[in-house]
């Protein structure tokens, strides 16, 4: 008994002649059977990595048909053929997918052409967000800073969900995105400029302004009589928690008033000027001019003379 392999044979029933060993000539029906149909694998490409990954499909399929996709050597999810295009769904590990597709009815197996390439994609490195704190209502603001950054790489500042200013491009070295004067919690997001790739930047840097303390008036002062007990300095209002300091130009005249919440009087004031008062908040260690100003002036007394005369 000898064996042959014989090519070259449509799918369908044909005869084949063959020499017997004998020498005789026989002819026997052959049944071949198809190839399932080759379809083009679809999909594939590159996602950052934590994505949902990306789609590998089939350009088309046969009812009766088990499509079989694998990753290298490894099999990965198995549908059925529906007549149309396939889709295998979301893949998200790296690698090379192929597609061998297997007729049920004849156990006919047969790769698909071409294949779809996975690529996972790394995110932007993670610098700490540093900088912000506290000033008062008025000054330059405060620093924002990103602690470090990687050439090709763009990185936005945020103000809760308000993006400011440009895409600033790292260095590789800390970027400063200079002094910003809104309140809020800032954050970082970093984009990859070749793969689109995004990453929040690590922590926050949190922005307060404090109030300044409220303007008063001050009121009073006037002129006296030389040797008199002077006239009142007096602050139309005041606020808990804040100290106030009287000046004499710029002299600080006694010390400082605590606010009860209305009216202060600095008491009597004697020496001639133009009198102001600053507020304090220990708390905060803001401060604030009050307005107006308060003159005292020292009226001099009428000349003194001797009184003549008399006798008997």
């Amino acid at each position: 008994l000898t064996t042959g392999i014989v090519t070259g044979i449509s799918a369908g029933t044909d005869l084949i002649t063959y020499q017997l060993p004998t020498g005789c000539l026989t002819t026997t029906p052959v049944t071949i059977k198809p190839l399932p149909t080759s379809y083009f694998m679809t999909g594939g490409g590159s996602y950052c990595t934590g994505g949902a990954g990306v789609h590998v499909g089939l350009s088309g399929s046969d009812e009766g048909v088990y499509y079989q996709l694998y990753i290298g050597p490894f099999t990965s999810g198995d549908p059925d053929g529906t007549g149309g295009p396939l889709d295998f769904g979301l893949q998200t590990a790296p690698g090379i997918y192929t597609v061998i597709a297997t007729n049920l009815a004849t156990s006919c197996s047969r790769n698909m052409t071409g294949s779809a390439s996975v690529y996972i994609n790394p995110l932007p490195n993670v610098y700490p967000v540093i900088g912000g704190g506290s000033y008062c209502a008025g000054g330059t603001g405060l620093h924002v800073v990103l602690s470090g950054s990687d050439v090709g790489i763009n990185y936005r500042l945020y103000n809760e969900e308000t993006a400011l200013g440009w895409l600033i491009a790292g260095t590789g070295s800390a970027i400063d995105f200079g002094l910003q004067t809104a309140a809020g919690n800032y954050t970082v997001i970093a984009t990859n400029a070749f793969t689109g790739c995004t990453n929040n930047m690590g922590g926050s840097a949190t922005i307060i302004v404090n109030p300044l303390p409220a303007v008063f008036t001050v009121t009073g002062g006037g002129n006296y009589c030389a040797g008199g007990t002077g006239v009142h300095v007096n602050l139309s209002g005041s606020q808990t928690g804040i100290i106030y300091q009287l000046y004499n130009g710029g002299i600080a005249v006694g010390g400082p008033v605590a606010g009860i919440g209305i009216l202060l009087d600095f008491g009597l004031q004697t020496a001639a000027g133009n009198y102001t008062v600053v507020a304090f908040n220990p708390a905060t260690t803001c401060t604030n001019n009050m307005t107006g100003v308060a003159t005292v002036g020292i009226n001099p007394l009428p000349a003194v003379y001797s009184v003549t005369g008399g006798g008997s």
